[in-house]
């Protein structure tokens, strides 16, 4: 105590650091001079009686590619204190201030590093693996900022660096895929996309390695995935990984985001229909937890927006609409969603994350009528939801070897109560599925080479239950199929990454039907010099669960599908064969992409194909051949993304047992179109585009013999079409910052600009006095939205 000053540091920052004692005659500058000559340790001047110290830390090492072990040049290493970037051989130096100082690695088309220093082996120059950022093909963009191609030929969004899309105001990654060439929703809901002519339930929907069975909001008007925890996604048309199941017609991965975030953050938004949250909490430098919750606002305040969304989701089901004699009154609806994800890198080599997700809707109203002279009230109501929990576990071993461990538990509901107030009953009719999913993989890499092995287990329960009080009736569903898988894979890459192929093989054994099911699948990819790439895919799938519509008026008219097992008879197994050959060209702001098509899926059903007209209560199962091209054409000028793409379809049932054994798809949509244009900067992202498509195909009774014994007399089938649909949307959003802390985004959309009444699906019923009714159902007329967003 001779200077009387305070010293604050950490408590390890002294530990092996030893010096000569100074001369008690020194002044208290030069003693300190006289210590930092002798050790690493900086002494600062907080005021004449505080001092802290720290030390200079040098951290060195090699960079390199993780997949190809190769060094990777133009890596930047950023400090608090320091920046540097690698040289040509991956090699970087860097002084550090403490071990607690956050160093964070970036390179393109590499997954950003982030973690505290001493989480690294300092003074060890040793090698730091950088994993590919899904092998991005080309920085420039595939159709806005953040939608890439990738090496494999599967298209990935990056929400964090993602603009704008034409009508969309959040990051909805259901409504952000249908942007893509080959991808539509018939109905413009996100719980019928048609992935190349397949019906919704020919998707493989994962959220971190969770199958989802439940996609939608509203009843299919709005993704169930909140869009600020949902990081990234990965659409697959064709020429899956080995380690893809189910999905005949395509799959849509969605992830969250995997970096440990070292510093605690927010995100507080509302629009007109519903507000959410989302936080980072960061757990000591090896953990932090994610939690987003979001809920809709008709219990505050009741929009415009949200009245158009109720009416089209209601449209001409008892919800809206009951027989003369009773009256609906407190109609409500409501829907939430709440996703909690712990991080946890014990190591530099392990990742654990854990996952867990709840969704729900509910709609309910009131049925008012009199009976016996008493006025009787009854409630009916649908429910939706989907309680979901995944375990991830990575572990690298070494910079070759890498094992993967992947568990899940998704579990779905779909529950009504119609209450037939004039006849005193009550119809309670569920829907449940329950899957649990267990994935082992590992993956080695050497040079230009990577192979992967792996086993996958997969149990899935259904349950379907009709249950009527009077007269008493209840019958019960249930089916269980386990599913054994074992898989390989080998990828090959050329040096200069102008050559890629992956092919593999995937066995699966379904132990209720002792049937083996051997799919190989490929994917080539070739560069034709500097400006073409030429791609070849092919697969095999198979899918055991689908969807199935008995009954028009199953859950109340909104929500008719519900989810079955295959019993490989009446409802047969799932089979794909897909192929597809594409070339693409860029060059100064321009890409053309194009590709031909070939699909055949085998096991379908009538029940699962949404007929609404003829053969609506057919069962019979069949198959389908979808062929086609899709074209793509992007034009970059600096700030702005132009684009258009077309689609050309023919998709054709055949039913062997039907009256007419080839006829049109219900999903044929022979011409899709889509010419968009974004504007993007620090400040502004605005986007305008148009959307056409052929009409959907349908059947009409027959002229002149409408009705006979009793039915509607159907002409043939699918051989006339709704009228072609067009919409015109417009976005914009103003990105500001308030201060250090805060930044702001403020934005508007319109949907359907020019409000074009567009029909999406027409059916006939009988009346009582012995004529045909027709009933349309339309889309979305002119809806607009507001969102406001603050980051913290």
């Amino acid at each position: 105590m001779t200077h009387n000053i305070t010293f604050n540091y950490e408590s390890d920052l002294l530990v092996g650091i030893e010096v000569l004692p100074p001369s008690k005659d020194l002044s208290l500058e030069n003693t300190i001079r006289f210590l930092e000559r002798q050790t690493p340790l900086i002494f600062t001047k907080i005021s004449d009686l505080v001092y802290t110290i720290t030390r200079v830390l040098k951290l060195c090492g090699y960079i390199q590619d993780a997949s190809l072990q190769q060094p990777l040049e133009g890596v930047t290493v950023n400090g608090r204190s320091g920046y540097t970037v690698t040289d040509e051989k991956g090699y970087f130096e860097i002084e550090l201030a403490s071990l607690s100082e956050s160093l964070t690695l970036r390179h393109i088309g590499f997954k950003t590093i982030e973690r505290q220093a001493r989480f690294f082996n300092i003074g060890d120059c040793g090698v730091i693996p950088m994993l590919e950022q899904a092998q991005v093909m080309s920085p420039s963009a595939y159709l806005v900022r953040g939608i890439d191609k990738r090496q494999d030929w599967n298209t990935s969004i990056d929400y964090k660096k993602f603009s704008l899309l034409p009508g969309l105001i959040e990051g909805d990654v259901l409504q952000t895929v249908q942007a893509l060439p080959g991808i539509i929703s018939v109905d413009e809901t996100v719980s019928n996309i048609n992935i190349r002519g397949g019906s919704h339930d020919q998707n493989l929907i994962l959220w971190d390695g969770i199958k989802m069975f439940q996609s939608g909001h509203f009843f299919g008007l709005i993704s169930s995935f909140n869009p600020h925890m949902t990081q990234s996604a990965t659409i697959i048309h064709n020429g899956s990984d080995v380690s893809y199941t189910d999905g005949v017609s395509g799959t849509i991965h969605m992830q969250t985001d995997q970096q440990l975030q070292p510093h605690f953050s927010g995100l507080f938004s509302v629009n007109f229909l519903n507000a959410d949250l989302l936080t980072n909490i960061p757990l000591g430098g090896k953990s932090s937890l994610q939690v987003a919750a979001r809920k809709s606002v008709d219990n505050l305040v009741r929009t415009p927006t949200y009245d158009v969304y109720f009416d089209r989701v209601t449209q001409d089901t008892e919800a809206q609409e009951n027989v003369s004699e009773v009256t609906n009154s407190d109609q409500a609806f409501n829907f939430y969603d709440t996703s909690l994800r712990w991080l946890y890198n014990p190591s530099d080599r392990d990742m654990v994350r854990v996952n867990f997700l709840l969704i729900n809707n509910d709609l309910s109203f009131n049925e008012t009528a009199s009976v016996d002279g008493a006025i009787q009230t009854r409630e009916s109501s649908v429910s939706q939801n989907s309680l979901a929990a995944g375990l991830h576990y990575r572990r690298h071993w070494s910079d070759a070897i890498t094992t993967v461990l992947n568990i899940y538990e998704t579990d779905y509901k779909l529950q009504s109560i119609n209450a037939n107030v004039l006849a005193d009953q009550r119809f309670l009719q569920e829907n449940t599925v329950s899957e649990t999913g267990v994935k082992v993989e590992g993956t080695y890499r050497r040079e230009q080479w990577q192979f992967k092995l792996g086993y996958d287990f997969v149990e899935t329960e259904v349950v379907n239950l009709n249950d009527i009080d009077l007269p008493r009736f209840v019958r019960r569903d249930e089916e269980v199929l386990r599913e054994h898988a074992a898989y390989g894979q080998a990828l090959f890459r050329s040096r200069d990454k102008g050559f890629t192929i992956r092919s593999g093989i995937r066995l699966n054994y379904l132990s209720k039907f002792k049937e083996l099911i051997l799919e190989p699948r490929i994917s080539i990819r070739q560069a034709l010099g500097d400006h073409f790439e030429m791609e070849a895919q092919g697969e095999y799938k198979h899918q055991s669960t689908s969807q199935i519509v008995n009954f028009q008026n199953d859950f109340l008219g909104i929500e008719k599908r519900r989810w079955q097992l295959s019993d490989n008879d009446a409802i047969p197994i799932l089979k794909s064969k897909q192929a597809s050959l594409g070339l693409l060209y860029k060059k100064d702001g321009w890409l053309l992409d194009t590709k031909l098509f070939l699909k055949k899926i085998d096991g379908i059903t009538t029940q699962s194909q949404s007929f609404t007209t003829k053969y609506e209560f057919i069962k019979e199962s069949g198959s389908y051949t979808a062929s086609g091209v899709e074209f793509l054409l992007r034009k970059k000028f600096n700030t702005v993304h132009n684009w258009l793409s077309y689609s050309y379809l023919k998709n054709t049932y055949t039913f062997e047992n039907l009256e007419e054994v080839e006829f049109p798809s219900n999903f044929d949509i022979t011409h899709s179109i889509t010419l968009g244009t974004t504007y993007s900067d620090r400040s502004w992202d605005i986007s305008a585009g148009v959307n056409y498509r052929t009409g959907k195909p349908t059947s009409i009774p027959l002229p002149g013999n409408e009705i006979i014994d009793d039915d509607v007399n159907f002409d043939q089938a699918n051989d006339v079409r709704l009228q072609d649909y067009l919409r015109l949307d417009a976005s914009a959003i103003h990105k500001f910052k308030i201060n250090d802390a805060l930044r702001s985004e403020i934005g508007a959309s319109v949907w359907n600009l020019t409000d074009r009444k567009n029909s999406i699906n027409t059916y006939y019923r009988i009346n009582q006095s012995g004529t045909i009714d027709t009933f349309s159902r339309f889309s979305l007329g002119i809806t607009s939205n507001v969102v406001f967003r603050l980051y913290f």
